[in-house]
């Protein structure tokens, strides 16, 4: 919900890697205990899992422990998928991410129209304004989240809060803002004649049998869901999620999934089984903010080494997670929590630490 959360950039000591990684078991469950983490984390080294642990509760109120087969909502991580949905429709020739809006949302209303390309939509330099004003959250706790409280169709969401007049130039400069993937989701509509749930499922869910993945609706009750809880700042006590219509994150926050199948979805995307190599390469060619389209892709150096990392990280109350990548040493680590009890920005990145030890 703040984007300086997502833009944080991380610091993640590496050093020259040996033959036989350490095993990264007594770091995270240490580390799990000592930060109070609740969820479940997946890391894959080698084309192998080597650890796979749940902590902590998916709800509170009945005891119930998270494991395996628990669903997490992965707020953010979702993007990722809307600008993979958009970079399979490029390589079908469908999109060309520098035609602007109107190419493809001929109706939109918005003075993004004829100025802002699918490509700066993708990258978060559209220049469109930012709906999503909730700050933290007291404000949200005394204020209430007004876009998230009502229902929305995803028509009214674009209409509404993805239309408005620009406040940067396109392409000058860098704003988190859910209102981009808002318009991109449409794009994904217009262009597969079906809604974004049913696109996603059958772009990408069914293919790859990501069979507990699909997108959140308040009218829908989602299996093996947990529970999301964030710990209020007047109080410091655990408290339930303020109440939402989760649908309208939409295409840029609606999803839910397990950490296995997230897994599936980084070996096929990051394995080219998704895209094609030039669209990968666009993907992960980072712009401004080192944003590629849909995630960070940064580099970092060790021991005169340099290790590419893309991360696409989620954060809506107390749903948190990560999906981290080292894109040159077939790395993994994947962290789904259901609190927001633990910095999962420094948490995944002393993992990443222990892996390139």
């Amino acid at each position: 919900m703040n984007r300086l959360l997502y833009a944080a950039v991380l610091f993640v000591a590496l050093v020259a890697p040996r033959a036989q990684a350490a095993s990264p078991d007594e770091f995270i469950a240490t580390y799990a205990r000592d930060h109070g983490f609740s969820g479940r984390i997946v890391v894959q080294q080698g084309g192998k899992v080597i650890y796979q642990h749940s902590f902590g509760l998916a709800n509170i109120a009945f005891d119930q422990p998270n494991d395996a087969r628990t669903r997490y909502k992965v707020a953010s991580i979702t993007k990722l998928f809307t600008s993979t949905l958009i970079l399979r429709l490029r390589d079908q020739g469908r999109v060309d991410l520098d035609k602007p809006v109107r190419a493809y949302l001929p109706d939109y209303s918005g003075e993004a129209a004829d100025k802002v390309t699918v490509r700066q939509l993708l990258g978060h330099t559209s220049g469109l304004p930012s709906y999503d004003q909730v700050a933290d959250a007291a404000s949200a706790i005394r204020d209430g989240m007004p876009v998230y409280q009502l229902p929305h169709s995803s028509d009214a969401l674009l209409s509404r809060y993805a239309s408005g007049k620009l406040v940067a130039a396109p392409g000058t400069k860098f704003e988190y803002n859910n209102a981009d993937y808002v318009v991109l989701g449409k794009i994904i509509e217009r262009m597969q004649s079906q809604g974004f749930a049913e696109a996603l499922k059958q772009g990408i869910l069914d293919p790859l049998g990501m069979h507990d993945t699909g997108v959140l609706r308040q009218d829908l009750i989602v299996s093996r869901l947990a529970d999301t809880y964030f710990r209020r700042e007047d109080g410091g006590a655990m408290t339930p999620d303020l109440p939402a219509y989760p649908e309208n994150w939409y295409a840029s926050g609606a999803m839910y999934s397990t950490a296995d199948d997230l897994l599936l979805f980084a070996n096929a995307l990051f394995g080219g089984k998704l895209l094609s190599s030039d669209s990968m390469t666009q993907l992960l060619t980072p712009g401004l903010d080192e944003y590629g389209l849909g995630l960070w892709v940064y580099e970092t150096k060790a021991n005169g080494r340099a290790y590419r990392v893309a991360k696409r990280p989620g954060k809506i109350m107390g749903a948190q997670t990560q999906l981290y990548r080292f894109l040159d040493s077939d790395a993994t680590v994947i962290i789904l929590a259901n609190t927001d009890s633990t910095d999962l920005d420094e948490f995944v990145a002393k993992i990443g630490s222990q892996l390139m030890r």
